[in-house]
């Protein structure tokens, strides 16, 4: 059965890549935990985390532990502390890269929010994505619910993305570029991080992915009001915001909140879409499951319009090219959000005619 010393013996050459040492002479292995069914679990701390460097240790730790002969490596990250950083790292390594986050750049960042939890609104996120990506616009996805990632396995996305240099290239699938911080646990380990850790994770989602040009990049932000959703709404330099709801009244109050953050941070509320709208039968007729007027109630209090009302109902299942939650364009769900998107590019055509509007 591996021991912990076998553990830190074939740690020892994986260098921090900005310290430029072994992750284990500056303490960077913080804990390590071996199960009897030869599992293993590391914390691991880093000068930055979040960077195509924690990337390619994390795929030389689980490589070299798993040679060693773990059956599975579960890996947390943490950042070493300021002291640790001032002991090991010389100044002039940090670099600075605006990368997306430049006010200059063109990319058009649209925020999927939600009041709570549980009404859709990743699958929005993703379909939207999609939808603009099949309407010929460069369009990538961060999966900012840091928490609860779910964009790759609803993308059926099973690759992670490659690390060349010190840059994250993300992966793509349908025509969008993606990246979540599900790529960077392994064996679905629980992330446990603290709001501060969480701001850095994402910033540097926009710091050290090649994005290429993009004409779009849509963020999932997590359900609520949060560390998270104030990270993201105080660090891009303007963006537009969909709020997600479903017909429910209860889910429309908790969803106004979220849009009032948006606009107190000077975002543009650009719609809203109500999810589980309804259930179409083979009749034609419609069940109203979950009430009725939450996105008309929710739209109206945010003097913003009703994108769309997306109904119950499940994509196509195609066993060899599986992806549980993207609907395919003909798809009857599919032509509305391809309505939507079409919707979310005309507004964006006429800010740019009219800007001072």
């Amino acid at each position: 059965m591996l021991q912990e010393q076998d553990i830190i013996e074939v740690l020892k050459p994986i260098q921090d890549p900005d310290v430029k040492k072994s992750i284990v002479e500056i303490g960077g292995v913080r804990e390590i935990n071996i199960k009897d069914d030869g599992s293993v679990s590391l914390k691991i701390a880093l000068a930055q985390t979040g960077t195509g460097g924690q990337m390619k240790v994390q795929q030389d730790i689980v490589a070299v532990v798993k040679e060693a002969g773990a059956e599975s490596v579960g890996l947390r990250f943490e950042q070493l502390s300021q002291e640790e950083m001032d002991q090991h790292i010389d100044p002039g390594q940090q670099k600075e890269d605006a990368g997306l986050l430049d006010e200059n750049n063109d990319v058009n960042f649209i925020a999927v929010a939600s009041g709570k939890g549980g009404v859709g609104k990743s699958t929005v996120s993703v379909n939207l994505a999609v939808a603009l990506a099949r309407e010929g616009k460069n369009v990538g996805i961060i999966d900012a619910d840091i928490y609860g990632f779910s964009v790759p396995d609803m993308m059926g996305i099973e690759t992670r993305p490659t690390v060349k240099g010190d840059k994250i290239y993300p992966v793509e699938r349908y025509g969008v570029k993606v990246i979540s911080m599900g790529f960077f646990v392994e064996d679905n380990a629980p992330v446990i991080w603290r709001g501060p850790m969480l701001g850095k994770m994402l910033t540097n989602f926009f710091k050290e992915v090649e994005w290429g040009d993009l004409d779009y990049l849509i963020l999932d932000l997590p359900p609520g009001t949060g560390d998270v959703a104030l990270d993201v709404h105080s660090m891009l330099p303007e963006s537009d915001e969909i709020i997600v709801t479903t017909p429910h009244a209860t889910a429309a109050f908790v969803a106004a909140r979220a849009g009032a953050m948006a606009i107190k941070s000077n975002h543009r509320v650009l719609g809203v879409i109500e999810n589980m709208a309804y259930y179409e039968s083979q009749s034609g007729e419609k069940e109203y499951v979950f009430g009725q007027g939450g996105g008309e109630r929710l739209s109206e209090e945010l003097k913003t319009e009703l994108l769309g009302q997306v109904p119950l109902g499940q994509p196509t299942i195609d066993d060899d090219d599986f992806a549980p939650s993207v609907y395919e364009r003909e798809h009857p769900i599919g032509k509305i959000y391809e309505n939507i998107a079409s919707r979310v590019i005309e507004q964006k055509e006429q800010r740019i005619k009219s800007p001072f509007e």
